[in-house]
């Protein structure tokens, strides 16, 4: 067994809407509370943090797998969306939609189409972020499968 060690420095200088700093890696950035939730937004905050990782992480599986698989492909570029549900004062992070465009070459077969759809759909259950939030945060995924215009 390998493990790896990830860490991350966090400093918080103030009270509740103040803002912080976080260093980890290559990431440096500041933190605070989202103005959604009465915060100054400033910097990121954990919902986007948690998108992040999980659209990284996913869309880095799926890069992987199509290569594995040698599957050709002209792009690959994803929009997802993070749903916070705020009831009576509790937080929950409610749901994340991963919506990956591929786009495949234009001479594509129907075996290669079938193929990118059970990669992206593989992939979320492949990746490491979507393990570890599973049964917590619902991860949907709305697949657009095109083949690049001649």
């Amino acid at each position: 067994m390998t493990e790896h060690h990830f860490h991350l420095k966090a400093n918080w200088p103030g009270l509740r809407n103040d803002v912080g700093e976080i260093e980890t890696g290559n990431l440096q950035t500041k933190i605070s509370i989202p103005p959604e939730m009465d915060g100054p937004g400033i910097g990121t905050n954990p919902d986007e943090m948690l998108l992040g990782a999980a659209a990284t992480c996913y869309i880095i599986t799926l890069a992987a797998m199509m290569e594995r698989s040698k599957l050709a492909k002209k792009g690959l570029t994803m929009a997802s969306e993070g749903i916070v549900d705020i009831t009576n004062g509790v937080i929950s992070y409610k749901k994340i939609i991963h919506r990956p465009k591929i786009v495949l070459e234009s001479h594509a077969t129907d075996r290669e189409i079938s193929l990118a759809q059970r990669l992206a759909e593989k992939a979320e259950t492949s990746c490491m972020i979507s393990r570890a939030i599973q049964g917590n945060v619902a991860i949907e995924l709305e697949i657009d499968i095109q083949l690049e215009e001649e």
